[in-house]
């Protein structure tokens, strides 16, 4: 394994770490002050395209130390896209196979990426984001098979397993206090499972307890794959709100425009969500004063073409004959 010429015997020694980290580049175009300078953390170069390759990793070496994957088993997992399309990449290339739960509203493009990946997909009724609560919700339904067939399947849960935030506090949190020489003073993230924020938060602030932690969240009713608001995060056992100083809610439609600024002004692929956290970051900057700021933007638009489409119409002209 070589780093520095990115010369690997297989694709595991690529996942993101202290010596390997994710490029940390910053906006030029679009920054409101030029004192308050704004980093993205561009978690889509991880092998599997998301920020999620850190969590799922780390999962599933935590199963298989604990020989949870002999005989056969393969995992179960509810997922909105993202960690199941991560889990099913890596664990097939370790033998092991994922059955996916997934929310019927998640994009068709996350849908067939974890085919692609190798998932067997279960698609059910439930929130975009999987979500509490009884019946046929995705995550009460994945426990269910774990729990009913024990021999078949153990599921990582990734809204509960701390294994989930400590891959942050291993190498997120490192590589940003590294990658800015200590200078960083404001970490904005978005809301999900609540592994990155509350992992990295707890990294940065043991380095730096004046490290300002601000999560940004969509409005309610938003179709922001992946994302949670504050009302909706009883799903996750992970979210520590004494890690974070200020959540700061977004028009979830803004999730797509400043995606789409970012696309074209600064020509990095945002998605929704980064482009939420962008929006986030913006408003802070805007308040003045200096600052070194570092957006974890967690995957590329590529996943969310459709979605684009139906927030901004003016992306099919042109498209048809």
């Amino acid at each position: 394994m070589s780093h520095a010429d990115r010369v690997y015997e297989d694709v595991f020694e690529m996942m993101p770490s202290l010596e390997n980290p994710t490029p940390l580049v910053r906006l030029r175009t679009l920054a409101p002050k030029a004192a308050f300078a704004l980093y993205a953390k561009l978690e889509w170069m991880n092998p599997w395209g998301s920020v999620k390759d850190r969590a799922a990793w780390a999962l599933l070496l935590d199963l298989e130390e604990r020989g949870e994957l002999k005989s056969g088993r393969s995992l179960v997992e509810a997922t909105s896209g993202n960690t199941g399309i991560s889990l099913a990449a890596l664990a097939g290339a370790r033998g092991s196979g994922l059955r996916a739960v997934v929310p019927n509203k998640v994009p068709l493009e996350k849908k067939i990426l974890l085919r692609i990946a190798g998932a067997q997909l279960e698609v059910v009724s439930d929130e975009l984001c999987p979500a509490p609560g009884l019946g046929e919700g995705s995550i009460n339904l994945a426990k269910t098979h774990a729990k009913a067939s024990p021999d078949r399947y153990v599921m990582p849960n990734q809204y509960e397993n701390e294994i989930n935030a400590l891959a942050h506090y291993r190498t997120t949190g490192p590589e940003i206090w590294r990658q800015t020489q200590g200078r960083v003073t404001h970490l904005f993230v978005s809301l999900g499972t609540c592994g990155t924020v509350t992992g990295t938060a707890r990294f940065l602030r043991e380095q730096n307890p004046r490290v300002q932690v601000i999560a940004v969240q969509p409005t309610e009713g938003h179709d922001v794959p992946g994302l949670r608001n504050v009302s909706q995060l009883g799903v996750s056992k992970l979210f520590d709100r004494s890690l974070i100083d200020e959540i700061l809610e977004i028009d979830f439609e803004l999730a797509y425009t400043r995606a789409l600024e970012l696309c074209r002004r600064e020509a990095l692929p945002a998605g929704p969500s980064s482009g939420l956290v962008f929006e986030g970051a913006r408003r802070v900057a805007e308040r003045g004063g200096e600052g070194f700021g570092v957006m974890i933007f967690p995957d590329n638009v590529f996943k969310y073409t459709a979605n684009m489409a139906k927030h901004i119409p003016s992306l099919m002209e042109g498209t048809q004959l």
